[in-house]
């Protein structure tokens, strides 16, 4: 969970010819299955995609990655033109969130080309038998369960003859060098 303070602030509202006061707030966020998915239903569009949200788009998810009641629109209005507070939710958002790291090399990582939406998630937590508890969870975090998950349930890969060869030989010249003998 990010939380961040929103400073108190005067504005002036042209439309009104007046200035607004702005109280100072602090916001709980979390970017989670549960965020993505109400953004998501406004929107209608999958929002772990590559393509560009509008402002208006941006600041509406901060919105639904709010805890609680949400703060007034002046208040998400303001976060939004505060680079430094965008900037920190950003990093917030792609932030791993856990220890687990993967060994893909160059090339190996997949590229799947499925549109990833919330639905899509929630159906691999069923499949895997993933609490829905965890849809609160940061979202890089799910999603790195998700992969383990994947990997742990995936059929053992069989090793080429050029493997085994290479594994043997090198279990041969420790056990050599273990026991002082020469081959």
């Amino acid at each position: 969970m990010l939380q961040i303070e929103v400073p108190e602030i005067e504005l002036y509202d042209a439309q009104k010819d007046e200035f607004k006061y702005i109280r100072s707030q602090k916001l709980q966020l979390e970017h989670s299955l549960m965020s993505l998915s109400k953004w998501e239903s406004k929107w209608c569009k999958p929002f772990l995609s590559t393509e560009d949200r509008t402002p208006e788009q941006t600041i509406d998810y901060i919105r639904c990655m709010t805890i609680g009641p949400p703060a007034s629109q002046d208040v998400y209005t303001m976060i939004a033109y505060n680079k430094e507070m965008i900037k920190q939710i950003n990093d917030y958002i792609d932030a791993p969130m856990t220890a687990t790291w993967f060994n893909e090399k160059e090339g190996q990582k997949k590229h799947s080309k499925e549109v990833v939406t919330a639905e899509l998630i929630y159906y691999w937590m069923i499949a895997l038998q993933i609490p829905f508890e965890c849809e609160k969870w940061h979202l890089n975090k799910l999603l790195t369960l998700i992969k383990v998950c994947n990997i742990k349930n995936a059929p053992s890969k069989k090793m080429s003859k050029k493997e085994i060869y290479s594994k043997n030989k090198a279990l041969n010249e420790a056990r050599r060098m273990k026991y002082n003998t020469k081959g």
